[in-house]
């Protein structure tokens, strides 16, 4: 029946409209002359007199009503600002009333018009507010009963919300929270509000299944702060994004979102954008090696944002380079910007100068890795493969081009590793580092981050993934601790890195106090609005179930090997000062590493990684180090 309704011509929908409020004026004049004449007797005569009245008004007043645009008036859409066009109309036909009584000489009553006129004003509204009803009825009936929601903020964000809720049945607003004490114990929206002490009791009592956190203009240290505490609720919390991401939605209600495990990061997230990043980039050729990975593609994101006169997209998987080609060109910010996507591996160091050559580079920032720590340790040879002897063929074919800055990225687990990952990505510092003593025309830097949050292969889409087919999820150990950022973090900083290198430094970001990750685990449990089962609860929806450490894997990361820093500009942003290998330990090493991959000596290649790579498990042996210039003031923004 609803749909039948919905479905409807539009100007079958205009004439019930017209008629009705032809009946409205009609029957709102009849009340007036009774009203006042004070008894339906005592008005016949008065009616009877005044038939020209009831002619002619409904006609002008048809005119009237039209042009005020109220057949047109949306249903669904009808709120109090569209009362005061019935307003207008209503004040309109009662000077049509005085006008034609006074034309016609009617024996009218000077002030049944008055009268009339809020009678057909309140006969106007109830009628459309009654149509209203029903279709809500009608379409509850067809959809079933409704979600009941509380809405946190009961701001314009807020009452928009709930506005955009009533038009639909999937969820029903039943209270507000706010923290301003100055509206608790109001009713706005027709709905109270309530402070947010009462959380609880308001879900128990209104059995509602959501929060929605309505405040888009958050900060993200309170909105992490709010994440917290909201996580200890039995229900899903959503909230909605800024006004300037609610754009890209089609409507405020399509806008909310679960919190994402950015807003558990317990801190703002850093913004390492700053004029030194754009003049770096702008104007420039660049290359993104692994340009089709999580890491990779944001810093295409953002290197695009710097307007650089060519981006190069270096990838090894044919799928992952066609599709951040096709979403880059899509991207506004790709106007007037040359993107040239390449295929090729980066331990093809032959294939890697063509490709740097061909493009003019100016800087390289290199992203491709393996990076997932129990499938690297099952591929030793791989492992050693890409991230060591390509992180070396690409630095060596930058050398040789005279480009003029080269970026590794690297990893909180490249320091005293216990895994493969971790030695090969230490390794491929020291590559770097070392690289930079014989390259006096190319500035080398690395910069080195904790585990980021959403990336392929990362625990918070594996967790995401447990908790939508209702769990376990698994956890490695309890006590298993990681330093978190965001992936649009992750890629400003080593776009900041490339500003402030001077060669051979290395770069760390301030991430603040490691994360248990157990604790994120139960946050994200909470926050879908499922509960934990454990000991205290038997009942819950989703275990969390230790599954032990998995090869290779510490229960601490850390960020730094020695404790040497110097500030940078940035104040989040540390420059380290660590010790590494001679070159010609170096040298041997790797000659050693190269002939072991090919003949797929795995176990010899770990303990030749453990001969130049400071704590990771192997035969002890003293090796001679080098300790990395000191830059005189620290890093500075290159000019």
């Amino acid at each position: 029946m609803h749909d039948q309704l919905q479905g409807l011509p539009r100007w079958i929908k205009t004439s019930i409209f017209v008629a009705c409020d032809t009946g409205t004026i009609l029957l709102a004049l009849v009340f007036a002359f009774w009203l006042r004449l004070g008894s339906p007797e005592a008005a016949a005569p008065y009616i009877a007199r005044s038939a020209p009245l009831f002619a002619v008004l409904p006609g002008l007043g048809l005119a009237l009503i039209a042009a005020a645009g109220l057949p047109r008036i949306k249903l669904s859409a009808f709120e109090a600002r569209s009362v005061p066009r019935i307003a207008w109309v209503a004040g309109g036909l009662m000077m049509l009333a005085f006008t034609i009584s006074y034309i016609l000489t009617l024996p009218t009553p000077r002030s049944v018009p008055m009268i009339f006129a809020p009678l057909f004003f309140l006969g106007a509204v109830a009628h459309r507010l009654a149509a209203l009803r029903l279709l809500d009825a009608l379409r509850g009936g067809r959809h079933g009963p409704s979600e009941r929601v509380i809405v946190y903020g009961a701001g314009t964000a807020g009452i928009q919300l709930v506005t955009a809720l009533r038009r639909g049945r999937d969820m029903r607003p039943v209270a507000f929270v706010d923290d301003n004490p100055g509206l608790h114990g109001l009713t706005v929206a027709g709905l109270a509000v309530h402070p947010a002490a009462s959380l609880n009791r308001l879900i128990a009592r209104h059995r509602a299944a959501r929060v929605l956190l309505a405040i888009p203009s958050l900060t993200g240290e309170r909105r992490s702060e709010l994440a917290r505490t909201l996580s200890d609720l039995s229900v899903e919390v959503k909230f909605l994004p800024s006004f300037g991401d609610m754009i890209a939605s089609r409507t405020l209600v399509e806008s909310l979102r679960a919190f994402s495990p950015d807003d558990l990061l317990g801190r703002n997230a850093v913004d390492p954008g700053t004029p030194e990043v754009a003049r770096t980039y702008r104007g420039r050729a660049v290359m993104v090696t692994g340009a089709g990975g999580s890491i990779g593609s944001e810093l295409c994101r953002q290197i695009l944002k710097c307007r650089p006169a060519r981006l190069v997209l270096f990838e090894l998987s044919e799928f992952a380079l066609y599709a951040i080609e096709r979403e880059l060109r899509a991207l506004p910010d790709a106007r007037g910007v040359e993107i040239a996507p390449r295929l090729g591996s980066v331990c093809d160091k032959g294939r890697m100068l063509r490709v740097i050559e061909e493009h003019g580079i100016d800087v390289i920032v290199h992203a491709a890795a393996y990076k997932h720590v129990p499938m690297v340790e099952e591929n030793p040879a791989e492992g050693i493969r890409n991230n060591v002897l390509g992180t070396l063929a690409a630095a060596q074919a930058a050398r040789e081009a005279g480009v003029g800055r080269f970026i590794l990225v690297s990893t909180d687990k490249a320091v005293r590793p216990t895994s493969v990952m971790g030695a090969t990505k230490r390794l491929a510092e020291i590559v770097v580092q070392d690289l930079q003593e014989r390259s006096p025309g190319t500035k080398f830097a690395l910069v080195r981050f904790g585990n980021v949050l959403g990336s392929s292969g990362s625990v918070i889409p594996l967790f995401k993934e447990q908790i939508r087919k209702g769990g376990p999820v698994t956890v490695t150990d309890a006590r298993v601790t990681r330093y978190f950022m965001t992936i649009s973090e992750a890629a400003g900083l080593v776009l900041l890195a490339g500003a402030y290198a001077r060669g051979g430094d290395v770069f760390v970001l301030d991430m603040g106090e490691p994360v248990r990750i157990r604790d994120m685990a139960e946050r994200m449990i909470r926050l879908s609005g499922k509960t934990l089962r454990d000991k205290a609860n038997p009942d819950g929806d989703i275990e969390i179930r230790e599954i032990g450490l998995r090869p290779g894997e510490k229960l601490y990361e850390e960020l730094l090997i020695d404790d040497d820093m110097l500030p940078t500009p940035h104040e989040k942003i540390l420059r380290a000062q660590e010790e590494y290998p001679t070159e010609l330990e170096v040298r041997r090493v790797l000659a050693t590493l190269a002939r072991q991959v090919e003949a797929g000596e795995a176990e010899e290649l770990k303990a030749t990684l453990s001969q130049l790579v400071a704590g990771y498990p192997g035969p002890v042996r003293v090796i001679p180090i080098r300790t990395a210039d000191p830059v005189a003031s620290a890093a500075t923004p290159a000019e």
